[in-house]
């Protein structure tokens, strides 16, 4: 086996389990938050989670690739500085988050008419201290092409969650907001100690601060932190926007909807993790040929294993939303057929932005996210006006478009990226994979 395979092989495995093991927590403890809760509560908690998540995802734009992508590309005496410059780096977006977030609380609050947000907005300040760490373990394992760590840190913290949620629904208690806030500091917290273990073989924590690189880092991810915010607002503005305009209530009907498709984004979000650093290093070794094959092949796998998903919960959606959320949200199921269908136009989303980044291009990333972020904003605050609920469907769905006709034009220039060519290897993914693991299994019987 070539060092390769064995990189892609071992690091599929350990993305791969932690996705299906992210998802199965995630989504377990949806099922019996969304019963514990009532429809205000939940609406509540999901504007909450999307704000801060919106955060974590700023600073983890900023830090996160730009770490990697020097960490893969510098000698073994730099990588000192660069650790040590990206640990500056954090601290001081992780003070500007919290700066943010006891500014946005009580403004929030007031949009959304939910008094319950100041004190959990207040509370949450805490982790993003540990989140901070967390993410800076991480991105040091990812960028040694290791995901060992990832995995286990994430299973632990997402773990830890999850108990406490069955905890409350088992044994009949109360579930506060605020007590969920506590149970995420406790879950983050075990997960950093967690990933520095995994980690710390490949740093050692000094103080050997190198303005050169803070400003070569800050540099880099400047554009990928903007890409970051947008490509988050984009996902999340339609159910803030509805809290604000209709009601907490029309917000969780929507995040129903968004947390049945995440069922079928599993393989999407691990080869995402994949892929990035792999690009970087085959575009430093191999040139652009090597990207629009990674592009292209890894997109058509995608939309190979979505394509059948995606069709069985269409067809099933109001099975699926009584399964999930019971029969006190019936008004998401029409949500879910509509968000489904743009579903299919994630992976070229999420690879373009991946592709771009690699190849030094995070300001055109940038500027490509933040332009379909804007069309999507503008969409949503005039649908949801004239149609409500259902319009922050359809906006997100046509400015999902929109994007993915713009990338596939940027891609074609960049890259001479053909779309056509993501389909076909979707098409012989079904016979490869029959030949390669279903035939010699048979066989053998």
């Amino acid at each position: 086996m070539t060092q390769r395979q064995g990189y892609w092989i071992s690091s599929a495995f350990y993305t791969i389990l932690q996705n299906l093991t992210g998802v199965a927590f995630t989504f377990g403890g949806f099922y019996l938050l969304v019963r514990l809760l009532n429809k205000h509560q939940f609406g509540v908690w999901a504007l909450f989670m999307s704000t801060v998540t919106i955060l974590e995802f700023m600073r983890g734009g900023l830090i996160q690739n730009a770490l990697i992508k020097y960490l893969a590309f510098e000698k073994k005496e730099e990588h000192s500085k660069i650790i040590s410059a990206s640990f500056s780096l954090s601290a001081i977006l992780t003070a500007v988050c919290i700066v943010l977030n006891l500014f946005m609380a009580r403004l929030l609050t007031e949009v959304w008419h939910a008094p319950e947000l100041l004190g959990i907005f207040h509370l949450y300040s805490w982790v993003f201290i540990v989140s901070g760490l967390l993410t800076m373990f991480n991105s040091i394992e990812q960028a040694n092409l290791e995901f060992k760590g990832v995995f286990v840190g994430a299973f632990v913290r997402q773990g830890i969650f999850f108990l406490y949620i069955c905890y409350c629904y088992f044994f009949d208690q109360t579930i506060l907001l605020t007590n969920l806030v506590y149970a995420q500091f406790v879950s983050f917290l075990m997960s950093a100690i967690v990933s520095y273990f995994f980690s710390r073989k490949y740093f050692e924590l000094s103080f050997n601060f190198s303005f050169p690189w803070v400003k070569k880092l800050f540099n880099y991810g400047k554009y990928a932190f903007g890409t970051s915010l947008s490509s988050i607002l984009s996902t999340t503005i339609d159910q803030m926007m509805l809290g604000a305009i209709l009601s907490p209530v029309a917000s969780g009907a929507f995040n129903i909807a968004v947390r049945i498709t995440n069922l079928i984004d599993i393989p999407t979000n691990a080869i995402a993790v994949i892929v990035f650093p792999q690009s970087a290093k085959r575009s430093a070794t191999e040139g652009k040929p090597a990207v629009k094959y990674l592009y292209e092949k890894s997109v058509g796998v995608l939309m190979a294993i979505l394509i059948p998903g995606v069709f069985v919960i269409y067809y099933f959606a109001d099975l699926v939303v009584y399964i999930v959320a019971g029969d006190k949200y019936e008004d998401a199921v029409p949500l879910l057929k509509i968000v489904l269908l743009y579903c299919l136009l994630i992976p070229y989303a999420r690879q373009f932005g991946n592709i771009l980044d690699s190849i030094g291009k995070p300001k055109l990333n940038f500027y490509m996210v933040l332009t379909t972020a804007i069309l999507n904003i503008a969409m949503n605050y005039v649908c949801i006006i004239r149609w409500g609920v259902i319009g922050a469907a359809y906006a997100t769905l046509c400015s999902s478009i929109i994007g993915f006709c713009l990338s596939q034009y940027i891609l074609r220039r960049e890259l001479n990226i053909r779309t056509l060519n993501t389909l076909k290897y979707a098409w012989e993914f079904y016979p490869e994979f029959y030949k390669k693991y279903v035939s010699p299994r048979l066989q053998k019987t």
